[in-house]
């Protein structure tokens, strides 16, 4: 499993690039010679259009880069399901989009996600929704996959509408 913190946790005396091909490099199930787990993070840093950032600090990208970086730490190791929380909390709209969009496309290609936010913008995005309240689950609302930004708006209004018959 693999996991995606609401703030974005890297060590600070470690490139970007580092900080994501750590976990493997402490992995003991990954046996792959360090160069194999460092062209693998290359590999995700390329597929989510962060691979200009591999030698920078953490402190010279934005936070949608950023958290970007965490996200393929979460998948260094290729886990079956990853655990988010409130993985967009602090990006500005446009940065949260982009991230959805990756998590997204991750979750078609096989990984499960499964996500904790308080975003009706962002948890319209996806297919399961939870209400949950004290930790027990109040009620649970199944959505299709999301066809267009029409269809989006639409989600998002009834999603709202649903939470807000739970009690939200």
């Amino acid at each position: 499993m693999g996991f995606i913190f609401q703030q974005m946790y890297m060590l600070k005396n470690l490139s970007i690039l580092d900080n994501i091909v750590l976990p493997a490099c402490q992995s003991k199930k990954n046996n792959l010679p360090k160069k194999e787990k460092v062209e693998y993070g290359k590999a995700l840093m390329r597929k989510l259009g962060i691979i200009e950032t591999a030698d920078n600090d953490i402190n010279e990208v934005s936070g949608g880069q950023l958290q970007r970086a965490c996200i393929c730490r979460s998948m260094i190791n290729k886990p079956k399901m990853i655990f988010a929380d409130e993985p967009t909390g602090a990006l500005n709209r446009t940065s949260s989009d982009e991230v959805m969009e990756e998590l997204r496309k991750i979750n078609d290609e096989g990984t499960t996600i499964m996500l904790v936010t308080h975003d009706v913008k962002v948890a319209a995005k996806c297919t399961r929704v939870m209400y949950i309240v004290d930790g027990n689950i109040k009620g649970e609302y199944n959505l299709d996959k999301c066809k267009d930004e029409k269809d989006l708006r639409q989600r998002e209004r009834s999603l709202n509408n649903w939470l807000m018959e739970m009690g939200w």
